[in-house]
C-alpha cells in the first residue's frame, strides 16, 4: 500500500491513462475538454510574469496543457477536476519564485503515475532536468515492500534521498503535501487522522529544518485541527477567549516598544502576533501545563536595517522592560543549522506578563519565513545566503552518508529523525571553531561531527579544560577536547548514549565490518578443518570449482560464504562436501590439524567464550555454531551442550593454543574468616600470583564467617590452580572453590 502523496480520484480507470496517454502523444498542444480552473492558471500566469522570462512563461503553460489532458475524467474526492491540484502546487512553488522546471514538474508531477506517460516523453517536450524533477517526486510513491509500515519507512527513505540530490524535489513534495492537508476535510476522519500524523512526524520537522518556517507552522496547524480534532476546537476556542482579554494590553506594549525605539532614533517595523495553536498545544504538552498557565500567548518582532541595529534594539527593550534572566538566546552570532537568524528574548511586560521579543533584520526575516527557498525567492536581492546553502548541502549530504552506513530502511530513519528535531547546543572546539549539536548530545557525539576518524578514536575528553565521563551531555558553550588512540576501537556501549544519526551509524558501521572481517577468518578456519576432515587440503580447491559453487548457491563471492560459515547461516562440513563433489582427494594432513580447530582467544565477536560456564585455557572445550552469534565456546561439561544433544552436525571439535594471546575471566569464591586486613591479605596473595582481580563482592553469612566472590584474570588452568592453592594455605581461607556460570555469587557451587 503507498503513502497517500495526492487524494484519490473516482474514476480511475486503466483504459483511461491508456487513452489519455496516446491523446497527448498525438494531440500534445490541444487543450484539455474538460473543466479547467481557468482562474487559477491566471493566477499562477500572473505571479510567474513577475520573475520568468516569456519563453519560460511559454513552456509552463504548455505544461499546464499537458497535465490538463492527461488528468481528464479524473476528480478528487471533493468533486473538483484533478487539475485543479497540480495547479495549486505550481501556485504554492511560484510564491517561492522557484525556476521554470520546477513549475513544469509541479504540474506534472503526478502524470507518470496516472497516465502512463514516460520520463522520455517528457524529456524530450519539457527538457532532461524538468523529466528528473518529476521522476524524482513519482519515485516517492512508488513501493514495492508488503507491510505498511515496510512501505511507509521505504517511502521516506526515498523521499530523503531524493532530496539529497536536488532541494527542488522535497518543495515540491512538501507544497503537494500542503495543498493535501488544506483539503484533507474530504477524507474519513480515521484516514485524516492517520495522513495529519505522517505531516506530523515527517513533513512539518523536514520543512523545519529547511527553514521554511511558514511553511511549517501552517503544516503543524492542519495537522494539530485533523489529528485531534476535540483538543484544537477547544484550545481554538479558548484563544479567541483569551484575545478580547489581552487586546488592550498588547495594544499597549506595542505602543511602549513603538515609543522606545523612536527615542533611540531606531527605524524599525514592530509587529505583535498570536502564537499559532499547535505552538500553544506543544508548549502545554511538553510542559504539563493548562491553557491559563501559558501566559506568552503573544509574540513581537523588530525588524530593523542592520545588524548593529539589532543589538541596540535589544538595549532599548532592556531598559524599558526587565529581561528574564537566562532567556535571550544570539542567533544571530550563532545562526540555527537551517539557517535562522534573529535575537530572542524574555520580557516582563505591564501586569506581570511574560512577553518574547525577536529582533532581526529585512534579510534575515526573509530567510526565516523561505529558508532554503530564499535562495530562488530573494537573489535578485543581492543578499547572501551562500552560508544557508553550505548548511542545507551538508545536512543533505549527511543523508546520503547515513543511507551508506544504515543497515536498512528502519534504522535510517531512526537515524534521520533524530536530526529532523534539532533543539540544538553549541559547542567550541579548542581552536573556536563552532559544532551545533542536538540537545543532550555527548562527547562522542562530538567527536563523530568533527570527523569520523576522531570518533572512532576517542577515547576520553576533556569539557572546559576538566576530565569527564564521555557519556557526559554538553551544554551550550562548552569547549571540548577528544582524547584520542593511535587505533579505532569505538565502543558498543556508546549507542546507548549517542543522540547524533551520524555517531550512531558510523558506529554500528565499525562493528559490522569488524563482524565481517572476523567471521571470514573463523568461516576459513572452519572450512579448512571442514576439508581435512574429508581428505582434502583446501589449495585442491580450484578457482573454478569455486566458481561453479558460488554460482549454484547464488552468492557473490567467497568471502560471503566464508562470513555466512563463520556466523552459523552456512555449515562448513556442507560446503566442503559440495565442494569436494569434483576434486580430487589429496594426501591426509597431520593429525593435529585434522582433528581439532585452535582457539587463540583473541578472534574477536566472531568467536565468544560462553558465560555459561566460563572456559579457560586447559578446560576441555567443543565448539557450538549458532546461527548470528558465531562459533561458541563452552566446557565438555556444561548444561548447555547437553541441550543441544540433537544439534550434533553444529559441533566442531576445538582446542585450545599452546600459548593462548590473552587472559580469561574465572569466578572464585572463597569463606572467609571474619578477621580484619582478611581481604587485603587475599588480594595480596593474588596479585603476587600474577593475577588481576576484575571484580569483588561479599555476603555477610551468619557466624564468624564471609562470602568473598572475586572475578580474576587467569592465562590457564594451570594458573587458576596455582592461585587457588596458595589461597587454601592461608589461615584466614576455610574454603575455597571456582565457580561457573554467569553470576559471581551464584550459591549452588561446582567444584574444580
Amino acid at each position: 500500500m503507498a503513502l497517500p502523496t495526492h487524494e484519490p480520484r473516482d474514476s480511475n480507470p486503466a483504459a483511461a491513462h491508456k487513452a489519455a496517454a496516446v491523446s497527448i502523444a498525438l494531440h500534445p498542444s490541444e487543450p484539455s475538454g474538460s473543466a479547467v480552473p481557468n482562474a487559477g492558471l491566471i493566477r499562477l500566469r500572473e505571479r510567474l510574469s513577475t520573475y520568468l522570462r516569456p519563453e519560460d512563461l511559454a513552456l509552463v503553460e504548455d505544461a499546464y496543457r499537458f497535465s490538463a489532458e492527461a488528468h481528464t475524467g479524473q476528480f478528487r474526492i471533493s468533486g473538483d477536476p484533478y487539475i485543479s491540484h497540480p495547479l495549486a502546487v505550481a501556485e504554492i512553488i511560484a510564491d517561492w519564485k522557484l525556476d521554470a522546471q520546477a513549475i513544469i514538474a509541479a504540474l506534472l508531477h503526478d502524470v507518470m503515475e496516472d497516465a502512463a506517460i514516460g520520463k522520455e516523453a517528457i524529456a524530450t517536450r519539457f527538457g532532461r532536468q524538468a523529466a528528473e524533477l518529476v521522476d524524482g517526486v513519482s519515485k516517492l510513491d512508488r513501493i514495492e515492500s508488503q507491510s505498511f509500515e515496510d512501505a511507509q519507512a521505504e517511502n521516506y527513505r526515498k523521499m530523503l534521498l531524493a532530496m539529497a540530490r536536488d532541494v527542488r524535489v522535497m518543495l515540491i513534495k512538501l507544497a503537494d503535501r500542503l495543498h493535501n492537508m488544506r483539503t484533507l476535510g474530504s477524507f474519513r476522519p480515521d484516514k485524516r487522522r492517520r495522513i495529519a500524523r505522517e505531516t506530523m512526524d515527517i513533513y512539518a520537522p523536514i520543512a523545519n529544518r529547511l527553514g521554511l518556517n511558514g511553511l511549517y507552522r501552517e503544516l503543524q496547524e492542519l495537522a494539530l485541527r485533523h489529528a485531534y480534532p476535540m483538543r484544537y476546537r477547544v484550545l481554538d476556542k479558548s484563544v479567541r477567549a483569551a484575545r478580547g482579554n489581552r487586546r488592550e494590553v498588547v495594544e499597549k506594549i506595542l505602543a511602549a516598544l513603538r515609543g522606545r525605539l523612536r527615542q533611540q532614533n531606531i527605524v524599525a517595523e514592530v509587529s505583535g502576533r498570536e502564537k499559532g495553536l499547535a505552538s500553544i498545544y506543544r508548549k502545554m504538552h511538553e510542559k504539563h501545563l493548562s491553557f491559563s498557565e501559558v501566559l506568552d500567548i503573544y509574540g513581537f518582532r523588530v525588524t530593523v536595517a542592520t545588524v548593529p541595529e539589532c543589538y541596540l534594539a535589544l538595549g532599548a527593550l532592556h531598559s524599558l522592560y526587565k529581561p528574564v534572566p537566562g532567556k535571550f538566546k544570539d542567533y544571530i552570532a550563532i545562526p540555527k543549522a537551517n539557517g535562522y537568524q534573529s535575537l530572542h528574548t524574555t520580557l516582563i511586560g505591564p501586569f506581570g506578563t511574560p512577553i518574547e521579543v525577536q529582533m532581526r533584520t529585512h534579510d534575515m526575516h526573509r530567510v526565516a519565513e523561505s529558508g532554503v527557498a530564499s535562495h530562488w525567492l530573494y537573489k535578485e536581492s543581492g543578499s547572501n545566503f551562500d552560508d544557508l546553502q553550505r548548511k542545507t548541502h551538508n545536512w543533505l549530504q549527511s543523508l546520503i552518508e547515513l543511507q551508506q552506513t544504515s543497515g536498512d530502511t528502519h534504522e535510517f530513519l531512526e537515524h534521520v529523525k533524530v536530526d529532523l528535531f534539532p533543539d540544538e547546543v553549541y559547542v567550541f572546539t579548542p581552536k573556536g571553531k563552532i559544532f551545533a549539536l542536538p540537545r543532550g548530545a555527548t562527547p562522542v557525539d562530538f567527536a563523530y561531527a568533527v570527523h569520523t576518524d576522531i570518533g572512532h578514536r576517542c577515547v576520553a575528553c576533556r569539557i572546559n579544560h576538566e576530565l569527564m565521563p564521555l557519556r557526559t551531555a554538553l551544554r551550550n558553550g562548552d569547549r571540548v577536547e577528544i582524547v584520542t588512540a593511535p587505533h579505532p576501537h569505538p565502543n558498543p556501549a556508546w549507542l546507548a548514549y549517542v543522540k547524533t544519526g551520524k555517531a550512531r551509524a558510523q558506529i554500528r558501521m565499525f562493528h559490522k565490518n569488524v563482524q565481517r572481517l572476523e567471521s571470514a577468518d573463523l568461516g576459513e578456519r572452519l572450512l579448512t578443518q571442514a576439508l581435512r576432515h574429508i581428505g582434502l587440503l583446501p589449495a585442491a580447491i580450484s578457482e573454478a570449482m569455486w566458481g561453479k559453487f558460488l554460482h549454484s548457491i547464488g552468492a557473490k563471492d567467497r568471502q560471503h560464504v566464508l562470513i555466512d560459515i563463520g556466523l552459523g547461516k552456512r555449515l562448513a562440513g556442507i560446503v566442503a562436501r559440495r565442494l569436494a563433489e569434483r576434486a580430487d582427494k589429496a594426501g591426509s594432513p597431520d593429525a593435529r590439524s585434522s582433528g581439532s580447530l585452535l582457539i587463540r582467544g583473541s578472534e574477536g565477536g566472531s568467536v565468544q567464550l560462553a558465560s555459561c560456564c566460563r572456559p579457560i585455557p586447559g578446560d576441555p572445550i567443543v565448539g557450538l555454531v549458532r546461527k548470528g552469534q558465531g562459533l561458541m565456546i563452552h566446557t565438555h561439561d556444561c548444561p548447555s551442550v547437553r541441550r543441544a544433544n540433537g544439534e550434533r552436525d553444529k559441533w566442531i571439535d576445538v582446542d585450545w593454543e599452546i600459548d593462548p594471546e590473552r587472559r580469561f575471566d574465572v569466578s572464585i569464591r572463597a569463606l572467609v574468616l571474619n578477621r580484619p586486613g582478611s581481604l587485603g591479605r587475599i588480594a595480596t596473595e593474588i596479585a603476587a600470583a600474577d593475577s588481576n582481580i576484575r571484580n569483588v563482592g561479599m555476603d555477610e553469612d551468619e557466624g564468624p564467617y564471609n562470602s568473598i566472590y572475586f572475578t580474576l584474570q587467569v592465562s590457564d588452568r594451570v594458573h587458576l590452580a596455582r592461585i587457588l592453592r596458595n589461597l587454601r594455605r592461608m589461615p584466614e581461607v576455610v574454603r575455597i572453590v571456582r565457580l561457573k556460570g554467569d553470576s559471581v555469587r551464584q550459591r549452588h557451587l561446582h567444584g574444580e
